[in-house]
């Protein structure tokens, strides 16, 4: 995934009525009307926000005889996945470096937190 690509989706997902839009993709594939149902705005308003979520690689249309249910691309959220995983273990490294500074800066501080549990 391209950084590009990833502002994209981030970008899509920013919106609240894309999330949900999303949540509700987990669940089903589902049409734009099945889509629009909870929404108190127009169908061409659900459209663009498909269309959003569509250019960020998120959804997906398909035609099914009469129906053009939207499919959500849920290998998209691996990639984002590994992308979040990559900086928090690289701030939760971090932190393990600063605990163990101050631990060796301080060591009577852990004896006595050790006795205060």
């Amino acid at each position: 995934m391209s950084d590009d690509q990833l502002s994209r989706v981030f970008s899509a997902l920013a919106d609240p009525t894309r999330r949900d839009m999303i949540a509700r993709l987990t669940t089903a594939d589902a049409t734009v009307n099945e889509l629009a149902e909870p929404y108190d705005v127009s169908l061409q308003a659900v459209s663009k926000h498909l269309k959003v979520l569509e250019d960020a690689g998120l959804v997906t249309r398909t035609r099914d005889a009469q129906r053009r249910p939207v499919h959500l691309e849920a290998e998209v959220f691996d990639l984002m996945t590994k992308w979040i995983e990559r900086y928090r273990q690289q701030a939760e490294a971090r932190y393990r470096r600063l605990d163990a500074l101050l631990a060796e800066m301080n060591p009577q501080t852990d004896s006595s937190e050790e006795n205060a549990s």
